[in-house]
């Protein structure tokens, strides 16, 4: 049995509910649109190119070619400027949606990058197994880089190397 404040809470809710449903019903019968004048030319001319191309299609069966799509875009759907991914903070997903980067090689970056700390440019994202100079240049415009990387030859970044040992001159330098 609910108490008396669960039997408020229950009215209050279905009032809520019937009160809803009937301003939608109100605005159904009025016929209140609620679309902007600029979606709804772009809906217009979406059903013009559709109908256009249906009647292509149908004047072109005999010649058995595939009808001509007519797309018709709205500068409310088209991109400025493609995405451009930050690789130094972005999700593997994320580095994922780029041209030429699968998932496996998505993942190598941000494993790289965890490890390793950030590229901070693009010469450094070549340090990643899979990722040559010509797959660099291909992303040079679709990344950028937010962080500084990490100083060369600090003890765990994978890149020093002790001292190499070679011989000495006649002077007591050492040629390497």
């Amino acid at each position: 049995m609910p108490t008396p404040g669960e039997k408020k809470a229950l009215l209050f809710l279905s009032s809520i509910l019937v009160l809803g449903t009937g301003v939608r019903t109100v605005d159904a019968l009025r016929g209140d649109d609620h679309v902007s004048p600029a979606a709804r030319a772009a809906l217009e001319s979406q059903i013009e190119a559709v109908d256009s191309a249906r009647h292509k299609a149908k004047s072109k069966r005999s010649k058995k070619k595939k009808p001509a799509t007519h797309i018709v875009e709205h500068p409310e759907t088209i991109e400025a400027t493609p995405q451009i991914i930050d690789i130094d903070i972005a999700s593997a997903a994320e580095i994922e949606t780029l041209r030429g980067v699968g998932p496996a090689l998505a993942k190598r970056i941000v494993a790289n990058r965890d490890s390793l700390g950030p590229f901070g440019s693009i010469d450094e994202l070549t340090r990643v197994n899979g990722i040559g100079k010509r797959l660099a240049a291909k992303l040079a415009g679709q990344v950028t880089f937010s962080l500084l990387p990490r100083p060369h030859g600090t003890e765990n970044d994978g890149t020093s190397s002790p001292p190499r040992k070679g011989r000495k001159s006649r002077r007591g330098e050492s040629h390497i």
